[in-house]
């Protein structure tokens, strides 16, 4: 029993301290130290288990990868693992397991050695090893035709081109081997081949080790012999130095022209005229104009649409590439999806977005150049094909040209010209050549890399086509020249992208037409505006001051043209690129929208001129208020006395309507805040914004994880444009219709106020015109307490006075008035002794005898204005009429006042002009155009929102 208990005891103790050590463990971190295999000692191997460096063992040395160890020289292994010495006079076997007297000397690395031409044979048949090693000559001779193999240990037949020159295994002269390949080169164009590689961009010619191995032995296996590898392997070192053609060099590209002229007897493949039998596709032919025509001859049989349908469901550019490796094996037919082309990383979701129909495509990433040497150790090759379904519901292929901006024709870069006739097309691109750049081994780190900097592929429309029908799509291809410094830190940028273009030739004619005949129209209007300037200012000459006046006037217009004609061409291409299922339009590429930023700058600019005209104009007013009022007499008692005087009339009144003036300057018919911040919410919060995306869909929402194709200008400023001006429109309605009808109306109401204080406005925008409003009270006087007043507007309510209006039994208070020569001279008068000294004064300003001059001033112009509206003048009367109907459109009047003036009957209250209230128009215009210029500066709503509503405060 004891001793059951003390197990449990001992066993007990024993598990409490296995877990309190296990806890220890647990609270200490565990970490070991980082070594690199380049880390490892000179006698020290990389141990891939432990990841860690190893001692290598007595007699032993790393092996060539440094992941083991290998016996030293002369030293064989044994049972045990461990190294140990030959005798002298012997050489380690082959296997290394064994040591063997040697025939003809030991190599250095303590195998045995055999003469050129002879083979080590070390066992007997059945594996038995033998006393001594022997040298055993290969039968070069008919029938056996042998040699050492590339490691020596065997004999194999000869090559057939070195058995077929010579019937022999000896490449004797005149012929010469290369590369394994014996052939008479004398007087041909092989012997002449440049094993250099041009690197146009640094001026560096570079002696090439590949192409020092392998091209004067693919072009003979090529020409000689139709090895389809060897003429793959020729194109690609073609490819490789840039489709450089030269009548006068015999490179890659010389000596494939050399083997395509020569081979025009072989025929050609699936009936390309420029595809010979058993060469690959490199060039469409250096004919002047069959770019041309290659490009736009014959359109894809098969039609595209942004939206599937019964008649077209392509909504997707089907590429498909065979890839060849640099050996000139084929590997495989691939897609395109999932980047093939792109070197940029991104999800596969984007990166196949590029082949979304009508989605303009743009990637753009830096890549360092250790990156490309770790991902690109040899180049691949793409010949590119687009993928359609023919009417027979077979799958046919048509192939994609090729634009090389860095191909050479005779030492000019002849793609890289607008001019399409001298282009040269080719078929063949790579993305990364990392092997051409090795100078001296072919294991070497290289010198020089091509990289394919930018590839677009460019996707044309065919002209009034309205099922969606395009030309062969064209790839561009740049490639850049870098010369490696160092590799971790040096980048390059690159970019992939697609695009879609259509001839614009035509709306541009027709945006040109509509700017001109507006533009003409504009003139015309313009013409009618000055003229009427000259009418109102009274005055009949052509002058410099007409002319200028005209150039405003002009410049207001012609920014209206530009105005709409943009807006029009805007949301012209917004509804309807972004609306067709049957795609008949392409948005204009970026460099084709450089003439309507333009027209919108240009349209920015003028109605900027305008509406610092139109400012300057409401600062520049002659306004007088005019006090109806007369003075009242009162009695005094003084002195037991009784005395009766006139009580001054108060200034009061005219303070107060010349302060709801100055505030109902600013008053519009829009609430800037909630057109700033209503226009803000549908781009930015709703999605607006998201349909001026470059791509075929019309969602207001998008996922963040999908592409986002870049932003076209002209639907940007579409967008905005029509968002900006439908909810202007829409303030501008809700104001007219409810809010001036039930909540307030600050117009109508300052005419009452002006009634109701016995004050009139007289305004003169020009010289000679001006308006008037008629406020003096039908009660007679107005400085009075409220319990009158209040009997007065009842009094006015029952109809128990007479009408507000100028004229007897008349409501008409507003007029535009056009005053005679002689009342604006009598007017000139009175107002000359205000402003002669030292301009207008305000308020307790100035000196007492300046004030009072000031004082009487006031008092004649106010006595001449209410006799001149009483037609107390003869000299200078006038007379009351209404508008013909065509001056009211033309907002001209046509007939000069020469004796008296005239007004006119006014029921718009058109003195608004002179207020931003009666030019809405304009302001709403340049609000428009301001936040759209900075929008297209800045690409950015929430800064050009920022800025406008700054601009209108």
């Amino acid at each position: 029993m004891e001793t059951g208990k003390r197990y449990c005891q001992d066993w007990i103790s024993r598990y409490v301290f296995l877990c309190f050590t296990a806890l220890l463990g647990l609270c200490h971190t565990v970490s070991i130290t980082l070594q690199l295999p380049t880390d490892c000692g000179f006698q020290e191997f990389y141990d891939r288990g432990n990841l860690s460096c190893a001692k290598c063992a007595n007699n032993q040395k790393p092996s060539h990868g440094g992941f083991s160890c290998v016996c030293l020289s002369g030293y064989k292994l044994n049972s045990t693992g461990s190294c140990e010495k030959c005798p002298e006079n012997m050489g380690v076997t082959t296997d290394g397991w064994s040591c063997i007297k040697c025939p003809s000397g030991l190599h250095p690395d303590g195998h045995c050695l055999c003469p050129t031409g002879k083979i080590l044979v070390e066992r007997e048949r059945n594996g038995s090893l033998l006393l001594e090693a022997e040298c055993i000559h290969c039968d070069g001779t008919d029938p056996a035709l042998t040699a050492p193999n590339i490691l020596g240990n065997r004999c194999e037949r000869c090559h057939p081109t070195v058995i077929n020159r010579s019937n022999s295994c000896n490449c004797s002269q005149p012929n010469i081997l290369t590369g394994g390949i014996c052939y008479n080169a004398a007087g041909s164009l092989l012997s002449r081949a440049l094993l250099t590689v041009r690197y146009s961009q640094l001026g560096i010619t570079l002696r090439s080790e590949w192409f020092a191995v392998h091209l004067q032995t693919s072009a003979a296996a090529c020409l000689l012999y139709s090895n389809q590898s060897a003429c793959q392997a020729l194109g690609n070192m073609c490819v490789l130095n840039m489709h450089t053609i030269s009548t006068a060099n015999a490179d890659a590209c010389g000596l494939f022209q050399y083997i395509f002229t020569s081979t025009a007897g072989l025929g050609t493949t699936r009936f390309f005229s420029f595809w010979r039998t058993n060469l690959p596709w490199l060039f469409y032919g250096d004919q002047p104009g069959l770019a041309l025509r290659t490009l736009t001859s014959a359109p894809v049989p098969t039609s595209f649409t942004f939206k599937e349908s019964n008649e077209v469901q392509n909504t997707k550019l089907q590429f498909l590439a065979a890839v060849y490796n640099i050996h000139g094996d084929f590997l495989e037919w691939n897609t395109l999806q999932g980047g093939l082309l792109q070197l940029c990383p991104d999800t596969t979701v984007r990166l196949d977005a590029a082949y979304d129909f009508g989605t303009t495509y743009q990637q753009n990433c830096d890549i360092t150049v250790s990156k490309m040497l770790r991902d690109y150790p040899e180049p691949l090759f793409y010949d590119v094909y687009l993928t359609y379904l023919g009417t027979d519901g077979q799958k046919h292929l048509l192939p994609v040209p090729v634009l090389n901006l860095n191909l050479q024709y005779n030492e000019m870069f002849v793609n890289q010209g607008d001019n399409v006739n001298n282009w040269i097309l080719s078929r063949r691109i790579f993305l990364v050549d990392t092997v051409s750049g090795r100078e001296n081994s072919l294991t070497s780190l290289p010198r020089l890399l091509r990289i394919a900097k930018k590839i677009t592929i460019s996707i044309r429309l065919v002209p009034d086509t309205y099922k969606g029908i395009i030309y062969p799509p064209l790839m561009i291809v740049e490639y850049a020249d870098v010369q490696i410094q160092n590799p971790e830190s040096q980048t390059v940028r690159v970019s992939f992208s697609i695009h879609y273009e259509m001839k614009q030739s035509d709306s541009l004619r027709h945006t040109d037409v509509a700017i001109g005949v507006l533009g003409g129209l504009a003139v015309l209007w313009s013409l009618l505006k000055t003229a009427s300037w000259k009418r109102r200012i009274g005055s009949s000459f052509i002058d410099l001051q007409a002319v200028i006046h005209f150039l405003i006037f002009y410049a207001g217009v012609l920014g209206d043209v530009f105005f709409i004609v943009t807006v029009g061409t805007g949301f012209y291409w917004l509804v309807l690129f972004k609306g067709q299922q049957y795609v008949s339009v392409l948005l204009p590429l970026p460099e084709d929208e450089h003439n309507f930023i333009s027209y919108v700058w240009c349209a920015f600019a003028l109605k900027a001129l305008q509406f610092l005209h139109k400012l300057s104009l409401q600062l520049s007013v002659d306004i007088f208020f005019i006090d109806w009022e007369r003075p009242k007499g009162k009695t005094q008692h003084s002195e037991g006395k009784v005395k009766s005087s006139a009580a001054p009339v108060s200034i009061w009144r005219t303070y107060f309507i010349a302060n709801e003036w100055n505030e109902i300057q600013t008053v519009r018919k829009i609430s800037p805040t909630f057109q700033v911040l209503a226009v803000l919410f549908f781009l930015e919060i709703v999605g607006f914004k998201n349909l001026s995306l470059m791509d075929p869909s019309s969602s207001l929402s998008r996922n963040a994880k999908d592409y986002l194709a870049p932003w076209s200008c002209i639907l940007r400023f579409g967008v905005s444009t029509a968002l900006w001006l439908a909810i202007g429109c829409l303030q501008m309605l809700f104001f007219s219709v409810f809010y001036e009808r039930y909540v307030e109306d600050k117009i109508r109401q300052f005419v009452d106020l002006c009634s109701m204080g016995n004050i009139s406005v007289f305004v003169l925008t020009h010289k000679c015109f001006g308006y008037y409003i008629h406020g003096r009270s039908v009660h007679g006087h107005a400085d009075t307490n409220m319990e009158e007043m209040n009997q007065n507007l009842k009094r006015e309510a029952e109809n128990m006075c007479s009408q507000r209006g100028l004229q007897p039994n008349a409501d008409i208070q507003t007029f535009q008035i056009s005053i005679s020569t002689r009342a604006r001279t009598h007017f000139d008068q009175i107002h000359e002794s205000l402003t002669k000294k030292r301009g207008p004064s305000r308020f307790l300003q100035g000196t007492s005898a300046t004030s009072d001059m000031n004082t009487r001033a006031y008092n004649t112009m106010n006595k001449f204005l209410t006799s001149f509206i009483d037609h107390a003048f003869k000299e200078v009367d006038y007379y009351v009429k209404d508008k013909m109907l065509l001056e009211r459109l033309l907002g001209m009047e046509f007939m000069e006042p020469m004796d008296k003036s005239i007004f006119y009957n006014d029921e718009r209250h058109s003195f608004s002009n002179v207020l931003f209230y009666g030019n809405e128009s304009t302001l709403l215009t340049f609000d428009t155009l301001f936040f759209c210029v900075v929008d297209l500066t800045s690409q950015n709503f929430v800064l050009a929102a920022v800025l406008t509503y700054i601009q209108q405060e």
